[in-house]
């Protein structure tokens, strides 16, 4: 951890001795999520998500965001018959916590991003319901870690002041090691760049 956070310190400190542009913002977004789970049908749920962004760089930059996000996903276990028994539904509230690399194509007015990056996510609260065949059968089918690590890629366009971003998160590290859950999230943010 000491040498991920002495990178990042070395990486924020190029772009800045560097001269590289600077650009502070704040974004909001949507997000559909879905966990994956081993011999459980998953289907998606919708989320948000709210935060801060900077930029250090133009062409190359860096981005580190700060956000609050909802997450989460719904399962149906069925018998063997392939018939619907239970269900069951997760809801997450985390603060999340991307690095972000990225390409630019374009001027300060038009400006076409690629990006790509780890992102650290930390619980801060969670709600879920399951039936209690569910948590008889799967008695450690909620149990969640608190912190997880994932990853983030997408595209972004930014219009003078205006950015908006679509991305992919997956995850590196699973929520849940008994059932291999994974969560995977799309999302689409616009933001606007304080300067």
């Amino acid at each position: 951890m000491k040498k991920c956070l002495l990178s990042v310190a070395i990486i924020f400190i190029a772009a800045i001795s560097a001269k590289a542009q600077f650009s502070l913002g704040a974004k909001a977004g949507v997000n559909f999520s879905k966990i994956s789970t081993d011999n459980v049908k998953e289907s998606t749920v919708a989320g948000y998500q709210a935060g801060l962004f900077a930029r250090f760089g133009s062409s190359f930059y860096v981005q580190p965001e700060l956000y609050l996000g909802s997450s989460g996903g719904k399962f149906d276990f069925n018998n063997n018959g392939g018939t619907v028994t239970s269900s069951g539904k997760v809801r997450f509230t985390s603060l999340n916590v991307p690095l972000l690399l990225g390409k630019g194509f374009g001027g300060d007015n038009l400006n076409f991003r690629v990006m790509a990056g780890p992102v650290y996510s930390y619980l801060l609260d969670k709600t879920q319901s399951f039936s209690d065949n569910v948590s008889g059968a799967y008695n450690d089918f909620g149990d969640y870690k608190k912190s997880t690590l994932g990853y983030q890629v997408g595209a972004g366009i930014d219009i003078g002041h205006i950015t908006t971003d679509v991305r992919y998160e997956g995850g590196l590290t699973k929520i849940n090691e008994n059932y291999g859950q994974r969560q995977n999230i799309w999302a689409v943010s616009v933001g606007f760049k304080f300067f």
